[in-house]
């Protein structure tokens, strides 16, 4: 029976994120649009709690529909407690993921120090960048960036096996790297902008879900 209904939200909330991609991502705020976004990635929480997933994942998922939701209103005195609340996603996947059994003790490669090194330097960019362009919200999303940051580096912390967690968790930097540029960087009129609803909205999509389904929850 745990197995259906988990099975069932997971597509439930794959079926959402269709419509949100094919038919949202790209329009105004609705009262629509900021259901089937924020269900989209609730109904992942859900199903991770009736399988029995870590609560710390859980909360992360929680935490980032509740994110999804206040921005989705495109309202100015939304955004810093939408940003708020994905911040507070972050962290708790970066608690999970150095709770990870065997994280302590990972030994990380020579590819990964470079992997990290390239990641520190992307992240300086960005930060120079949106404190340039990001106006009254720069120290914000200046300070988001680390956090993000942070997540992508205890993902390679996290021992073999793990390997769509990893994955996922670049996702969700690419998400939020062309979220953040699309906001802050490009021109209104920038052609571009064509495209970066799609990705932005695909790429965090496929992260939360590969988050979900790379740790087990009673499967």
């Amino acid at each position: 029976m745990f197995f259906t209904d988990v099975i069932m939200l997971i597509m439930t909330a794959a079926f959402m994120a269709a419509v949100y991609f094919f038919v949202f991502c790209y329009r105004r705020a609705s009262w629509p649009k900021s259901v089937v976004k924020t269900l989209s990635v609730l109904l992942l929480a859900i199903a991770g709690w009736l399988g029995g997933a870590a609560w710390l994942l859980i909360a992360a998922l929680c935490l980032s529909a509740l994110g999804d939701y206040l921005l989705s209103r495109d309202q100015d005195r939304l955004f810093l407690a939408g940003v708020g609340a994905f911040a507070a996603a972050h962290i708790a996947y970066v608690f999970l993921f150095f709770t990870t059994s065997g994280a302590g003790g990972y030994q990380l490669s020579a590819m990964d120090w470079k992997i990290i090194a390239g990641l520190m330097g992307f992240g300086l960019i960005m930060m120079t960048l949106l404190y340039k362009h990001a106006g009254d919200l720069r120290i914000a999303v200046c300070l988001y960036v680390p956090i993000i940051l942070a997540m992508g580096v205890s993902a390679l912390m996290i021992p073999g096996g793990y390997l769509g967690v990893v994955i996922a968790a670049f996702l969700f930097m690419v998400s939020d790297s062309v979220l953040a540029a699309e906001m802050f960087l490009l021109r209104e009129n920038h052609p571009l902008r064509r495209i970066t609803p799609f990705v932005v909205w695909s790429t965090y999509w496929l992260a939360q879900v590969g988050f979900l389904l790379g740790y087990p929850v009673g499967l």
